[in-house]
């Protein structure tokens, strides 16, 4: 009865689930694995990303857009969560090279000639044959699968407890957040950090075992569980906002002071969602970088915190739907500039590149989204559905008379 009033509430997420459906139906009958052949495989990869970063966005927005932290740091918890599953998929993928190069030799070799073998395969490329110790379970997929969720969620609780015990807000968090990213990005640039320097982890998309599975299957496979993915995320996340947990969310967001008075642990609250947000982003990290197929810590630098940022106000924070919205439209139409699909334009005297024009036009368009409509493409879907914010001014909305009157309310 719980969950069925949930859905009934919340009639925006069986939309978007429906939504998902038909295009995740769509896309699994014109792929060239189970269908028409219309889309390739890069393409269907493309979109399986796509989703990814849809997942990581409505993370963003629990976060910033409704708990008012703007954090330029949680694509540092996604590439965690990539780099995570990407130490199973490298170490399985280079044993099953090592082993079946050692089945001819003339004496069996041991188990520590196997690991030293692949020591050296993975880790040549920075003058070392040893595991460091951040390797200790690359051999168990389930104990890196709890990596993904614990790695991103421990880095945001301890950052998170110490940020938030101290009141540090605004601006000043925000800069916290990306000295965070800088920090952790500078020091997977080393080659001693254990995880291959700015090599980072590649050959990701060869899944172990899956060596005789076209490309094109695998593709389709990670898309559905990208697709699946964004869904349960989207649920979590539209849960999470609609009840009692989200309106002191909201709260915090609109008078943290007010929040502080009447009670509520403003701190714990924050780190909550900040810790919650952090795990999101590692599991949408988890599948992005399979179907990428390497990680490095390029991936993880401040830009693309920045980026992330970008994606969720120009969809509309606040929304989830916008932020996911918001993720899809700029992460295909980036792909449409940059890939060569868009036409240079000739000016006479010089002529418009789209490669090198892309990220200017996006700087210009959250410009732009900022200052004349900061409902971003959501605000069109609050057109068309003719949702309109209640109208609050000189109601007395509390027990006391008076109360969010009219001065108020402007507030």
């Amino acid at each position: 009865m719980t969950s069925r009033s949930f859905f009934l509430r919340n009639p925006s997420v069986l939309v978007f689930l429906a939504v998902l459906a038909l295009f995740t139906l769509g896309v699994t009958v014109f792929s060239e694995a189970y269908g028409s052949g219309e889309l390739s495989t890069s393409f269907v990869k493309t979109l399986g990303k796509t989703l990814c970063l849809a997942l990581v966005a409505v993370a963003m927005d629990l976060v910033w857009g409704y708990t008012g932290i703007l954090s330029l740091g949680h694509f540092a918890f996604f590439g965690l969560g990539g780099y995570m599953i990407g130490m199973w998929l490298m170490y399985e993928r280079t044993r099953t090279i090592v082993v079946t190069s050692m089945a001819d030799a003339p004496i069996p070799p041991t188990e520590q000639e196997i690991v030293d073998a692949i020591g050296t395969q993975i880790f040549g490329v920075v003058g070392s044959s040893e595991f460091p110790a951040v390797w200790a379970f690359a051999d168990s997929l389930v104990l890196q699968l709890v990596l993904v969720v614990a790695v991103p969620g421990l880095l945001a609780l301890v950052f998170g407890w110490l940020a938030f015990r101290s009141r540090v807000t605004g601006v000043y968090l925000s800069i916290l957040t990306q000295a965070m990213t800088l920090a952790l990005s500078l020091y997977l640039f080393q080659n001693d950090s254990g995880l291959r320097g700015n090599n980072g982890l590649s050959g990701l998309q060869n899944l172990p075992g899956l060596g005789d599975v076209p490309q094109s299957v695998v593709s389709v496979c990670l898309f559905w569980a990208s697709a699946l993915a964004l869904a349960l995320g989207y649920v979590l996340a539209a849960w999470i906002v609609s009840g009692k947990f989200g309106s002191v969310l909201r709260g915090i967001r609109d008078n943290e002071a007010r929040v502080r008075f009447l009670g509520y642990s403003v701190e714990g609250y924050k780190l909550a969602i900040f810790t919650v947000t952090a795990m999101i982003a590692g599991i949408a990290g988890a599948l992005y970088y399979p179907q990428a197929g390497i990680v490095n810590p390029a991936e993880i630098a401040p830009i693309a915190s920045i980026y992330l940022a970008v994606w969720v106000a120009i969809g509309g924070r606040g929304r989830l739907y916008g932020a996911a919205i918001g993720a899809v439209f700029v992460s295909l139409v980036s792909t449409w500039f940059t890939g060569g699909q868009a036409p240079d334009i000739d000016l006479g005297f010089y002529t418009l590149s789209w490669v090198d024009w892309w990220t200017i036009l996006l700087g210009l368009s959250f410009v732009g989204v900022t200052l004349f409509a900061p409902k971003g493409i959501g605000g069109l879907v609050d057109l068309i559905t003719d949702r309109r914010a209640p109208q609050r001014h000189g109601a007395p909305l509390g027990p006391d008379v008076g109360s969010l009157r009219e001065q108020e309310a402007d507030e």
